[in-house]
């Protein structure tokens, strides 16, 4: 393994993902990865396979050229224009947790957990 590579691509990625404020499991979720191999990719003790490279770069929105530390003049041509990212309630760290935790219940799992939001929203609008 080429520490330097993996090193250059760690930091890369961790920069990336600090700005763009997501947490370790969301991108590791968001590629197929385990959250604690995607922690040793950071750290650069390891580098991806070609497909999970591509999916960093799809995920982090970043080109292939600045996560492994290559000059501009290995970039695309620029993209004629990107849409504007609208943050959601859904952007929020606490909602994307919750719905990496529920889409890993089983449906009986997850309509019982509905019925207690359901119990929750019904407590909230007592007075």
């Amino acid at each position: 393994m080429d520490t330097e590579l993996a090193g250059i691509l760690g930091a890369a990625a961790r920069t990336v993902r600090v700005k763009l404020g997501l947490t370790q499991a969301d991108v590791a979720d968001r590629i197929g990865m385990a959250s604690e191999v995607y922690g040793r990719l950071e750290r650069g003790h390891m580098l991806p396979s070609v497909q999970n490279l591509r999916r960093l770069c799809v995920v982090l929105n970043i080109p292939p050229h600045d996560l492994l530390g290559l000059g501009d003049e290995f970039a695309a041509p620029p993209p004629k224009e990107k849409p504007r990212v609208v943050r959601t309630e859904e952007d929020v760290p606490e909602m994307r947790r919750l719905m990496r935790n529920l889409r890993r219940l089983t449906p009986v799992q997850l309509k019982l957990m509905n019925l207690v939001a359901s119990a929750m929203q019904q407590q909230k609008k007592k007075p």
